[in-house]
C-alpha cells in the first residue's frame, strides 16, 4: 500500500498576494466576506479534511494571519510568503511535516469551496493519482484572437476546462515539481506538465469561484446569502 493511501494530509494556502486588482486596502486574503476573512473561510474548509495547514502570509502580516486562524482546529504553521505564488508554495512546502503523504494547494481567494470537492481531490490521490485538479466545463464560445484584436479561430471548448483549487498531489511528486525554481507555471498542475506527470481531474463547483475583483466579491456575497434562504 502506498503512503498516499494511509498518510496524513496537509493543505498549503498561499495567502501573500496584495490583491492589486481587487483594490482593497488590506492584503486580499484578509478581506472580510460575510464577517469572516477569505483566509479564515479557506482555512476552515481545508481543516475539514486536512490534518495540517501551512499558510504563506505577507512577511509583515504573520501575526495578523495567526490571529485570523484562532478558530481553526488543525495543526497550523505560518511562513513568510514569496514575491510570487510559486515561491509562496515552495516556502510552505518546506514546512510540511515528514509524516504527510498528500499535499493540497488551495487559493485563499477561493473561500467558498465545498468540502465535498476537497474530499474528492484527496480520495483521488489516495486511489493512486499523482496530481489531481477540480475542473468545470466552459459554457461560452471561445475565440483565438491575434495581436490586433481580430478573432481568427473558434476553439473547441469541449476539450477545455476551468481549473479550480484545491489541487492535490502525492507529496513526493510535489516536492520534485518545486526543486527547480527556474521552471515557472501559473499553478502547481502546470509544474506537473513540466515533469510529464499525468494530471487527473475531478468535478469542481461554481461556489469555488476565485475572488479577483469587486464583482467577484458581490457574487460571493450573493452565494452566502443564498445559503441562508
Amino acid at each position: 500500500m502506498s503512503t498516499a493511501a494511509t498518510g496524513r494530509v496537509a493543505a498549503i494556502i498561499p495567502a501573500a498576494g496584495l490583491g492589486i486588482r481587487l483594490g482593497a486596502d488590506v492584503p486580499k486574503a484578509f478581506l472580510t466576506l460575510g464577517g469572516m476573512s477569505l483566509l479564515t473561510r479557506s482555512a476552515l474548509a481545508m481543516s475539514a479534511v486536512a490534518d495540517v495547514l501551512i499558510i504563506s502570509a505577507p512577511v509583515d502580516a504573520l501575526e495578523e494571519a495567526s490571529a485570523q486562524l484562532q478558530q481553526v482546529d488543525a495543526e497550523i504553521h505560518i511562513v513568510a510568503g514569496g514575491e510570487h505564488r510559486q515561491e509562496s508554495v515552495a516556502n510552505a512546502l518546506r514546512k510540511v511535516p515528514a509524516d504527510v503523504s498528500i499535499v493540497l494547494v488551495h487559493d485563499a481567494a477561493r473561500p467558498l469551496v465545498p468540502i465535498q470537492v476537497v474530499k474528492d481531490v484527496v480520495e483521488a490521490v489516495r486511489n493512486g493519482a499523482k496530481a489531481v485538479i477540480p475542473v468545470l466545463p466552459l459554457v461560452d464560445t471561445i475565440k483565438r484572437v491575434n495581436g490586433q484584436g481580430i478573432a481568427i479561430e473558434t476553439v473547441d471548448r469541449n476539450q477545455l476546462r476551468r481549473v479550480q483549487t484545491p489541487q492535490g498531489f502525492d507529496r513526493a511528486t510535489l516536492d520534485s515539481a518545486h526543486k527547480d525554481p527556474a521552471v515557472v507555471a501559473t499553478d502547481d498542475a502546470g509544474l506537473m506538465d513540466a515533469l510529464g506527470v499525468e494530471v487527473t481531474t475531478v468535478v469542481g463547483d461554481e461556489r469555488a469561484l476565485k475572488i479577483t475583483t469587486m464583482s467577484d466579491v458581490y457574487h460571493a456575497i450573493s452565494m452566502l446569502e443564498g445559503t441562508h434562504e
